[in-house]
């Protein structure tokens, strides 16, 4: 009988330390497989360590799959900024750190088949699409639109009759398309004008469809919606200027927003070259992105301009401000404005109409819009 009890230990005893062993290695190998994949995501070792330390706080059940999903990838950038933030907004080792995150974040993201794909044909383009028409052997650059998109041709409104010299005719003309897809990136294609249409509200050109469409410029950043209320400054030097403004400028609203640049509409006619500055608060700090202007389009009607701004190079302190915003990594809503030169946008302010624009209302600069993209 005792002999039978020592037996019985014994293997329960060998079961067990067979158990522990097989889950030690198993852990042992999940972490060798952790390190690896961080190394070939770019990773250095310290900051795989970082990494590790990071997953085990947030209690991923799968550690290693920070580096390829989007959501556990969040969970652990949300809890570094947090911390960072509760610590003051981090030394620059955690700022640099955090950027590397960042960017690795958006590779994630822009790696997306949705945010991959493109488009090979003209047929392809969507109705409403915005496009800036070069007219070759007259020169200017006329903004339009995709009206129709049909298998035989492309029907496009018209430009402004006002900016082109008498007796102009569209007829045959050669003319190179060019537009910004939404998500993905700049195409252009070259087509001939088919016929003039006229209808009771406007003029419309019928234009053959590209026997070749070339993708011209990559999207190399991620881009948020916003409507934010911001001041637009107009700069005299080349140099960046990321100076706190204390003194009202232009109004505007800010439309989109990514660590590269931003989109803003402004009233007044812009123009593109310009060097301009935008500041504004984004959750309770004020961020100043200074940049040129790259694309512009000028609603006459409303007397307003969309500008699209390719930013300079930004702190890497604006950029993490900026891409936590951009990713959702802030919780907070914006409260108070910490400095005085925007309390009329608490209050509601906004871009002027094209009537009764004052001087700090509006960009008014006419040369060179419609002859440059």
């Amino acid at each position: 009988m005792l002999i039978t009890i020592l037996g019985i230990i014994i293997v329960v005893s060998v079961c067990l330390i067979l158990f522990f062993s097989l889950s030690s290695k198993d852990k042992s190998n999940s972490w060798v497989q952790f390190f690896a994949k961080g190394k070939d995501a770019g990773f250095s070792f310290r900051e795989i360590e970082l990494l590790r330390r990071l997953a085990v706080k947030c209690s991923l059940p799968d550690p290693s799959a920070l580096f390829w999903s989007q959501h556990q990838l969040d969970i652990c950038i949300r809890n570094m900024v947090r911390t960072a933030r509760l610590a003051g907004g981090g030394d620059q080792g955690t700022q640099d750190f955090l950027l590397k995150l960042y960017d690795y974040r958006k590779k994630i993201e822009m790696d997306k088949p949705k945010v991959k794909s493109g488009i090979n044909d003209t047929r392809q383009i969507e109705e409403g699409q915005p496009v800036r028409i070069l007219v070759h052997g007259q020169g200017g650059v006329f903004n339009s639109r995709i009206v129709k998109n049909s298998a035989q041709y492309l029907t496009v409104m018209q430009p402004p009759a006002a900016k082109l010299p008498p007796g102009f005719s569209w007829g045959g003309l050669k003319l190179s398309v060019y537009f910004w897809r939404a998500e993905d990136a700049g195409y252009v294609f070259d087509t001939v004008v088919e016929e003039e249409v006229y209808t009771k509200s406007s003029v419309l050109l019928k234009i053959s469809h590209g026997e070749s469409l070339f993708r011209t410029q990559k999207r190399k950043s991620i881009r948020i919606k916003t409507h934010k209320m911001a001041y637009l400054y107009i700069l005299n030097s080349v140099e960046p200027s990321y100076n706190i403004e204390m003194n009202p400028g232009h109004k505007c609203i800010v439309e989109d927003l990514s660590d590269t640049g931003c989109a803003v509409t402004v009233g007044g006619k812009a123009e593109v070259g310009m060097r301009i500055k935008v500041q504004f608060i984004l959750n309770n700090a004020p961020v100043c992105i200074s940049g040129t202007i790259r694309s512009m389009e000028f609603y006459e009607d409303r007397n307003r301009s969309l500008i699209h701004i390719e930013a300079d190079p930004l702190s890497i302190e604006t950029r993490n401000h900026i891409l936590s915003e951009v990713f959702g990594m802030q919780s907070e809503e914006d409260e108070e404005l910490p400095f005085r030169v925007l309390d009329e946008e608490a209050s509601g302010g906004a871009p002027p109409e094209e009537n009764g624009a004052s001087e700090k209302d509006a960009v008014n600069t006419s040369a060179g819009t419609d002859n440059a993209l």
